[in-house]
């Protein structure tokens, strides 16, 4: 019996999984995107993040217990409470990078640590911030993919140009045809190439046979490590410490920071290009949401509480409050409670740089929004003095806050709607709308929304230092640290 289930296992086909690299911030969306909250946990299109879109469009070909989250330890925990928003039953795995180090190392850590569990799987790494129109297209071409992949190949996705587009890198393939899977046919790469000029990318166009790269690629575990062995050896040498029990941050700290198209790619055999036919866009930056939002007839993406007059070809995304435009024309404004952005389209790409200016001259406006989202609900920052802080907090019906304490500020909280239980020391009470309670200093406490509706509170923090780090969690329904 033992026999025909070990004959079962290895006549059974590999493992397909998934590897989603997570650990920017995408900066380039500023101010929507902020260090807490990064651009793969926006909802930039539809009611889903971009990462949960990225883990949907897998399944059913690969569920998302065999999805793996490449990140670091910030986002980890991050991308962790965002997918417990809304009792959300999707639970992925992590790889926790000690430190960035580019896109080979990561998915060196990946592949290796999903050899040591499944040495035959077939992996394929995907970002987490591209929109994908059709879900369906995308796991047949995945499929494909799976297929070559178990023959050897590295295989890449290239997306088939629409526009001399010069915001991506490209790839040019072969004219031979290596195998036809399922209607598409897999074509040996000839190079890669970086992003182009308009010039070169309008011959590109003209050409044929030119892809742009769209950074998602699939292959054999066991193939990705041997070319890490062949072509970055001292990467490989870190990943083998770490898989022998080293520590895993001095092992991190000494491998080269390199992408894989420049580590791997550009330099192994057997490396072909399976054509794209989804619509895609990597969200790059500002000027690409064109792409994805259908324009007005004057060429305008307008979202939110906006009126213009007379602007074209221009993205306008207003907040709250009313945003009023006249005249623009190729320029972005996006506008959020408490930053605003204003660049023509033309130079979308430096609002990375303007974030480092931001962190430069001291400012916060690159960390949080005033809003922050929390399994539990949210808080809004309403105003923030010398020793105090004002904020309104919005708990989800039957959820709670972590039981906790503050070493160096008190509370008051007045209830403005819903019903709060309110764990005050040892005694738990009940409180209504226009009804109040004090937290003093170093009191254990957790406020609770036990009703069917939302709860609302607004909490006045006073004392010598008010930051969100002063914090001791106590218990947790949602296992975050203390």
């Amino acid at each position: 019996m033992q026999k025909r289930a070990s004959r079962k296992r290895a006549d059974a086909a590999p493992v397909f999984y998934a590897a989603i690299l997570s650990g920017g911030i995408g900066s380039r969306f500023w101010p929507l995107s902020r260090e807490s909250t990064p651009k793969q946990i926006l909802k930039v299109v539809g009611d889903e993040s971009l990462l949960k879109s990225t883990i949907s469009r897998l399944h059913p070909l690969i569920p998302h217990e065999r999805v793996m989250i490449v990140t670091n330890s910030r986002q980890a925990e991050l991308i962790r409470l965002h997918l417990s928003y809304e009792g959300s039953a999707v639970k992925p795995g992590y790889i926790v990078e000690p430190v960035g180090k580019n896109t080979a190392p990561a998915i060196g850590l990946a592949a290796l640590r999903l050899s040591q569990s499944d040495p035959d799987a077939v992996m394929a790494v995907l970002p987490a911030d591209h929109i994908i129109g059709e879900s369906k297209p995308f796991r047949d071409a995945m499929k494909a993919a799976y297929t070559a992949a178990l023959d050897g190949h590295l295989v890449t996705f290239g997306v088939v140009p629409t526009s001399p587009e010069t915001g991506y890198g490209y790839i040019k393939s072969k004219k031979s045809v290596v195998r036809n899977i399922d209607g598409y046919a897999i074509r040996p790469v000839e190079r890669f190439v970086e992003k182009p000029d308009i010039k070169t990318a309008r011959r590109f166009l003209a050409a044929g046979g030119y892809f742009w790269n769209s950074g998602i690629f699939v292959w054999k575990v066991s193939r990705i490590l041997e070319e890490i062995e062949t072509h970055l050896p001292g990467i490989y040498r870190g990943l083998m410490e770490i898989k022998d029990g080293a520590d895993i941050g001095a092992a991190y700290q000494q491998m080269q920071s390199i992408s894989i198209d420049h580590g791997i790619l550009e330099k192994a055999s057997d490396v072909v290009v399976i054509p794209a036919d989804f619509p895609w866009s990597d969200m790059g930056s500002w000027s690409s949401f064109a792409d994805i939002i259908k324009p007005d007839e004057n060429g305008n993406v307008v979202k939110g509480r906006v009126v213009d007059i007379g602007s074209s070809n221009s993205i306008i995304m207003g907040c709250d409050r009313a945003v009023a435009t006249i005249g623009l024309k190729d320029f972005i404004l996006v506008d959020t409670p408490d930053a605003t952005l204003v660049c023509p389209k033309e130079r979308a790409q430096e609002v990375k740089d303007l974030v480092g200016l931001l962190k430069k001259k001291g400012y916060t406006e690159h960390e949080e929004h005033r809003t922050v989202e929390r399994p539990w609900g949210s808080y809004t920052l309403l105003e923030k003095g010398d020793g105090y802080k004002i904020k309104k907090i919005s708990v989800h019906p039957k959820r709670r806050l972590s039981l906790q304490t503050h070493k160096k500020r008190s509370e008051h909280w007045v209830v403005i709607a819903g019903l709060a239980r309110i764990q005050r020391g040892e005694e738990i009470v009940e409180i209504g709308v226009n009804q109040s309670t004090y937290i003093p200093r170093g009191v254990k406490h957790r406020l609770e929304n036990p009703g069917i509706a939302p709860l609302e509170i607004i909490e006045v923090q006073s004392g010598e230092y008010v930051e969100e780090d002063d914090i001791v969690r106590h218990e947790d329904d949602f296992e975050r640290g203390a």
